[in-house]
C-alpha cells in the first residue's frame, strides 16, 4: 500500500455515496451470471461432469493472482485525468464486457474455458480498486455508510442478474433450448444485456465521481520508482507467512467456507437437473446410442492424417463415451435412466441421422428438462441473494445480543443445512428454500469476517 497520504476527505452526500458504488451493480452483473451459467455453458458444449471442475479453476485462480497485482498496480497509479483507481474501473468493465459478448458464442469448450479467465481476470481488475475507493474517498465515520452502499448495489445487481434466463424464456418467449454445441439464446441474451449494464454502470461510477492526488505528487513518485514488484510480492506474502493468531483461525473458517460455496457454483447445475428432474430415457435408447459413439470413435480412429481430423468432434465423442461409461458403472440396472445433456444435444439435433424422430423427441425433451431445470436453478439464486440482501440488516441485532462469532456460526450452520437440504428434496420447487437458508450464510460471510473487530 503506498504510504503517501491523500488530501483530508470530506462528508459526501448521499449522491455522491450513491455514484461512486454504483459500478458495483454493474460488476455483480458479470460475478453472478458467471457463477449461475458457467457449468451450464461448458456442459452444453460437450464437457461431462468429471471435466467441469478443471474448468473451473480459472476462477480462483485468477484471483488468486490478479487481486494482489492490481492492488499493487492502483496504488501507484496516478492520472491528471483518469485518477488512481478509475482507470482500472474503466479497463476492467471494456475487457468484462468483452468477455460477456463472446462467451455465450464460443464454438468450442477450450474458448469458453479461455474466456472465463479472462472475464473472471476483468472482474477482478474492476471489483479490486472499488473497495479501496472506499478508503481514499471516505472519511472513517462515513465508511461504513460506503461499505452499506456498495453492499445494496451488489445484492440488487446480483439479484437481477441471476433472474435473467428465466426471465428471458418465462416473459418474453425467448427459448432455452439449442441444437448441439449452441448456447440456448435465453444464456446469450443474458449475458448480452449483462455485458451492457456492466459496462454503463461503471462508466457511469467513472464520469460521476472525481479522484484527488496526493497531498505530495513529487513524493509519490518517488516512493513509485523506490519500490519494486518483488516488494509488492514480498510483503503480500510475508504478511500470509506473519499473520497473527486470529487472522489464521479465521483463514481456516473461510478455507471451508469458499469450498463450499465452490462446490455449489460448480456441481449444482448437474446435481439438480440429473436428479430432480426427468432426464431419463429407455435403456434400450442408450445401448442404441453407445453403438453410435463407438462407430464415431470407430471412424475416427481409421482417420491416419492430422488435417483430417476433426480434433473438436473428437473430443465431443471423448466425451460422450465417457458419459455411456459413468452410466454403465453407476446406474447400469435402471430402466429407464437418466443421461446427460451431453448425449441429448449430441443425439437430439436435427442433422444427427443416428437417430429416428421419435427419440429425437425424446432426447429434445430430455434437453429441455436440462434448461428448465438449469433456468430454475438461476431463479433461486436470485433468491439466495435476495435473502442476503435483507438477511444483513438482521445480522447485527444477533450479534448485538450474542457474538459475532457465534452468529457467523449460526449462519453457517444455516447455510450448510440447506445445502444438505437439497438431497432430500423430490420437487424442486422447494430447492428455493434451500437457497434461501444458503442465502442467509452468503450475507454473513459477505459482512462478518471482514469486520476488523469478528474474532
Amino acid at each position: 500500500m503506498s504510504s503517501q497520504p491523500l488530501p483530508a476527505q470530506k462528508k459526501l452526500s448521499f449522491w455522491e455515496l450513491w455514484n461512486m458504488s454504483f459500478g458495483f451493480f454493474g460488476i455483480q452483473f458479470g460475478f453472478e451470471l458467471q457463477n449461475s451459467n458457467v457449468s451450464r455453458i461448458f456442459e452444453t458444449l460437450g464437457a461431462n461432469k468429471d471435466e467441469i471442475p478443471i474448468l473451473w479453476i480459472a476462477a480462483p485462480l485468477t484471483g488468486l493472482l490478479v487481486q494482489p497485482i492490481i492492488g499493487y498496480l492502483s496504488d501507484r497509479t496516478w492520472h491528471p485525468y483518469w485518477g488512481r483507481r478509475r482507470p482500472f474501473f474503466f479497463i476492467g468493465a471494456v475487457l468484462a464486457t468483452i468477455a460477456l459478448f463472446i462467451m455465450p458464442n464460443s464454438p468450442t469448450l477450450w474458448i469458453a474455458g479461455g474466456m472465463l479467465w479472462i472475464l473472471d481476470a476483468s472482474i477482478n481488475i474492476s471489483m479490486e480498486p472499488f473497495r479501496a475507493f472506499v478508503g481514499d474517498k471516505l472519511p472513517p465515520k462515513q465508511r461504513t455508510s460506503g461499505f452499506a452502499m456498495q453492499s445494496f448495489f451488489i445484492g440488487i445487481g446480483s439479484v437481477i442478474a441471476a433472474l435473467l434466463p428465466w426471465v428471458f424464456t418465462n416473459w418474453f418467449g425467448v427459448s432455452n433450448t439449442a441444437d448441439a454445441g449452441e448456447i440456448p439464446p435465453s444464456v446469450k441474451w443474458s449475458f448480452y444485456l449483462g455485458g451492457i449494464a456492466f459496462l454503463s454502470a461503471v462508466l457511469y461510477t467513472v464520469f460521476t465521481t472525481k479522484e484527488f492526488p496526493p497531498e505530495s505528487i513529487e513524493a509519490f513518485r518517488k516512493e513509485k520508482k523506490e519500490t519494486t514488484f518483488k516488494d509488492a510480492l514480498k510483503e503480500t506474502f510475508g504478511g500470509i507467512l506473519n499473520m497473527p493468531k486470529t487472522m489464521k483461525q479465521l483463514a481456516f473458517v473461510q478455507f471451508f467456507t469458499w469450498f463450499a460455496l465452490f462446490a455449489m457454483w460448480i456441481y449444482a447445475t448437474n446435481a439438480v437437473t440429473a436428479n430432480k428432474y426427468d432426464m431419463k430415457v429407455d435403456k434400450a435408447l442408450v445401448q442404441k446410442m453407445e453403438q453410435a459413439v463407438q462407430a464415431d470413435m470407430q471412424a475416427h480412429k481409421a482417420v491416419t492424417t492430422d488435417a483430417e481430423i476433426d480434433k473438436s468432434k473428437s473430443k465431443r465423442l471423448s466425451s460422450l463415451q465417457a458419459d455411456i461409461e459413468e452410466i454403465k458403472t453407476y446406474r447400469n440396472n435402471e430402466d429407464p435412466v437418466a443421461i446427460s445433456v451431453n448425449l441429448a444435444n449430441y443425439f437430439g439435433d436435427t442433422l444427427n441421422t443416428q437417430t429416428n424422430a421419435a427419440e429425437k423427441a425424446e432426447l429434445q425433451r430430455v434437453q429441455k428438462q436440462y434448461n428448465d431445470g438449469a433456468d430454475w436453478l438461476s431463479v433461486c439464486s436470485s433468491v439466495r441473494n435476495g435473502v442476503a440482501a435483507l438477511f444483513a440488516f438482521i445480522i447485527p441485532m444477533i450479534a448485538y445480543r450474542t457474538s459475532r462469532k457465534i452468529t457467523h456460526l449460526i449462519c453457517l450452520l444455516i447455510g450448510g443445512l440447506g445445502l444438505i437440504s437439497i438431497y432430500f428434496i423430490s420437487n424442486p420447487t422447494y430447492i428455493i428454500v434451500s437457497m434461501g437458508m444458503v442465502g442467509i450464510a452468503w450475507a454473513s460471510i459477505l459482512s462478518m469476517p471482514t469486520r476488523r473487530d469478528f474474532l
